[in-house]
Parts: C-alpha cells; structure tokens; sequence
C-alpha cells in the first residue's frame, strides 16, 4: 500500500474553493465502487455537470452516483428540496432510461423550499445596495432562515394535509404582509399551495425514509459510500468570506450533521480544486485575473455556471485557500481538475500568500478588509505548451505539468491523488491507486 492508497468505507468529497471546482465529475467517477453515494447539504443552487460518452448531464439535487446502477442515492436532513427541480430531474433521468425506482431516498427531515422563499430571495437580492451575494435566486438562503427559525416545511410534514395546510397558514399569515407591503408582489394563496404540495409528496412518497437509520445500517453492513457535498469551503456559512457565502456548511462537519452519522464513522476526505482559482457573484478575490486574461481563461474552461449561466471570475491557483481548506476539512488529499485548460499558457503563478500593507499574511484571514485589499504574493513557474487530454498516468504528462502538480502539493503538503485533464470520465489520471 502506497502514500495513495487508503483502504476505507466512507469518503467525503468536498469542494475546496469557492465551488464549481468539478466535484460532480469526480463523484460520479469514483461512484462506479460505490455502494452508496449521500449528499448533505444545499440545495437547487448546486449544479453538477458530468460528461458520459459526449452526453452532458446537470444535477442540481439527485447526486451524481444516479448514473452508476448499483448506486443507492440518498438525500440527507441537511439538503433543502425543490420538489419542482426534484421532480423534474426523476422525469429527466427516467427519459434517459436511468432507474430511479429503489435508488433514490430522501430523508424525510429534509426541509422543503416554498414557492414564498423563491420570492423573498430574488426580492431581497434586488433590493439590496451594499452587500450583493450573487444568490441564485432558488429560495436556498430564505428556506435555511425559516429552517433556524423553527418555521420550516419538512418532508414529513407532506405526508399530513392539515399540518402541512396549518404550517402554510401560519407561514402566509407573516410572510404575505411583507412580499404585499415591502416587496409589491402579490399574496400567496395557501390553498393553492397546499394542493400543489400534496401533489408533489404522491410524486415523493416512495422514495422518503429515515436516511440516518439507512446511512448507519450500510456502514454497520461496511457498504462503499461516497459522501458528496455542494457549493466549496469558501462558501461554508462559518468559514466562508462571509456575508459572501451560501446558507449551510460545504465542509466536511456538514456531513455529520447533514445525514446523521457520527463523525467517528468518516474514514476519509477529498477536497476537489481547480487547477486554478473560480468564483461566482461577490466577494474578495485575491487572485483573480485582469479582464482580458478572465476572458481567455473563461473560454479555455468554459467558465460558465452549471446552474444559472452566470461569467464566473478566474484567478491564478490560491494556496492560501488550499491550505486553509486542508486544515477546515481535515483532507487526506486533493483531486485536482481541468489541468488542461493550463495547457496552452506560457507562465503560470501560483499565490503562496498575501500582502496586507506590509504584513505577509500566509493563513487565511476573517476579516473581508483585509481579503478584500490584499495583494497575492506568487511564484511563476514555466508552462508546458502541450495537450495533457490524452494522458492517462503521472509519469507521462509533460516534466513541467509535473513539477506544477509537485510544487502544489510541497505547499499545501498534503497529495494530488486524482488529476482531471477533460471533462469526461476516462480523462482522469489516479495516482495510483485510489479504492473506496
């Protein structure tokens, strides 16, 4: 057994910058072992692109293990559900002749996003002046509000027509003297939308169940299970460059908390990087491009989001965010992907820190200020102006697309364990060996 080889039962791949990072690539490679592939949190806002066979999929609540068809699926507590997005999805893989039926289970903790919390997100996001976080606009932030209010719609509350009708009233009572008085949208009819949501639990029913007796029975029983989460460190609630962050946590505690397992029961964590930096709407970035460099980077990777199309801003690779996504999620390794869009560059940097006035700051830091007027420092190392789509081991990619891939490892210290050089499944190189 070498440093790449670990054998263990139960993986968290976790995005480890801003998201986007192709985590629905790698998951759905390494679901082909798995028994059981679980995700944790988030919600619609997510959006996982696999490529099979030149066909391309986007998942934005099914994980991706849905295409593997030993793969039980699961959707966990800490997920919140769009049942329109759900069902549409089900629909969609169902067209493709892809069985859903005995694969796909949701936790019937798993809050449920309201048609009010799609309103009050894109209202709330348009009225604001200062702070715009670049929301989706998919009701994500307003559903985990009411979640920690205590006036959520869970799925089990589906399955009783006068409490799901009860919690709707109570609900509307509130929220339709805002979207009317503040907001200029019109009330809400809440026997329309308890119809609809009684629809939506027939369409549902089969697959909802207690995800944390199942989750704790297929480790008891030692099942293969892939744990994936949405969205990246530097968006988690608590360690994100908040208030530019989503509404739950990415890191690899949310899956604990997300499916009901114990923490003792994670064997192992992946953290999915980019070859070089992504985000999407608002917030501090140290090291993003100048404009016509973030116009040539976004055509070479397609920089355009799975979920709402949006530009997404590209910089140089980060190794203060490695590191710091190393020490928050406690990784084992990185997968690192899309090292072929490097491929045609004649220099490429890599931040080993950043300059604050006259302070080197090598750890992350809280505070937005400082994100926000640091300069990265970097080293710059030589291009390898070759194709690597091709490459299918370590030894044979180009010497200075290896020591690029050395050199992040010797600064984050931890290994690059899977390198992706294409979108699709086989552009994958797995240094060694890399078993669940």
């Amino acid at each position: 057994m070498n440093k790449y080889e670990v054998a263990m039962a139960v993986t968290v791949i976790v995005g480890a910058q801003w998201g986007d990072e192709g985590k629905g690539k790698i998951v759905d490679l390494l679901s082909k072992d798995a028994d059981v592939v679980a995700r944790y949190q988030g919600g619609a806002n997510a959006g996982h692109t696999i490529v099979l066979e030149g066909k391309k999929y986007i998942l934005h609540l099914i994980p991706s293990g849905i295409l593997h068809s030993q793969a039980i699926c699961v959707i966990g507590n800490g997920v919140v559900i769009d049942p329109v997005v759900l069902l549409d999805e089900i629909e969609l893989l169902q067209s493709k002749g892809i069985g859903i039926t005995g694969r796909l289970l949701i936790s019937h903790r798993a809050h449920v996003i309201m048609p009010y919390h799609k309103l009050f997100d894109q209202a709330q996001e348009d009225c604001s002046i200062e702070t715009k976080i670049g929301t989706t606009g998919r009701g994500i932030g307003p559903a985990y509000v009411d979640k920690l209010n205590r006036t959520g719609i869970r799925v089990v509350d589906l399955l009783d027509e006068d409490i799901l009708r009860n919690k709707i009233r109570l609900n509307l009572q509130q929220k339709n003297e805002i979207l009317e008085k503040i907001y200029n949208k019109e009330q809400l009819d809440i026997e329309a939308i308890t119809r609809q949501y009684l629809t939506f639990d027939k369409k549902m029913d089969e697959y909802i169940t207690d995800v944390s007796i199942y989750m704790n029975e297929a480790i008891r029983t030692q099942k293969k299970i892939l744990i994936e989460g949405a969205q990246g460190t530097l968006l988690d609630i608590d360690f994100g460059t908040y208030p530019y962050v989503t509404s739950s946590n990415p890191t690899s505690g949310g899956a604990c908390v997300g499916l009901g397992i114990g923490p003792t029961q994670i064997n192992r964590v992946v953290g999915i990087q980019k070859a070089y930096t992504t985000r999407v709407g608002g917030g501090p970035f140290p090291t993003e491009f100048s404009d016509d460099m973030a116009v040539q980077m976004r055509e070479l990777g397609e920089e355009f989001g799975a979920t709402t199309g949006r530009p997404r801003r590209c910089g140089w690779f980060d190794a203060v965010i490695a590191r710091y996504a190393v020490r928050i999620n406690g990784l084992n390794c990185l997968a690192l992907t899309k090292l072929d869009v490097l491929d045609t560059l004649k220099e490429i940097k890599i931040c080993v820190a950043y300059r604050y006035g006259k302070k080197r700051i090598e750890n992350f830091p809280a505070e937005l200020k400082v994100l926000q007027q640091s300069q990265p420092e970097y080293i710059t190392l030589q291009g390898w102006n070759t194709s690597t789509k091709h490459i299918k081991t370590f030894d044979a990619l180009p010497a200075n697309a290896k020591r690029y891939i050395e050199t992040i490892e010797s600064i984050v210290e931890i290994p690059i364990c899977i390198i992706s050089v294409g979108p699709d499944r086989e552009q994958t190189i797995m240094r060694d060996v890399f078993n669940l």
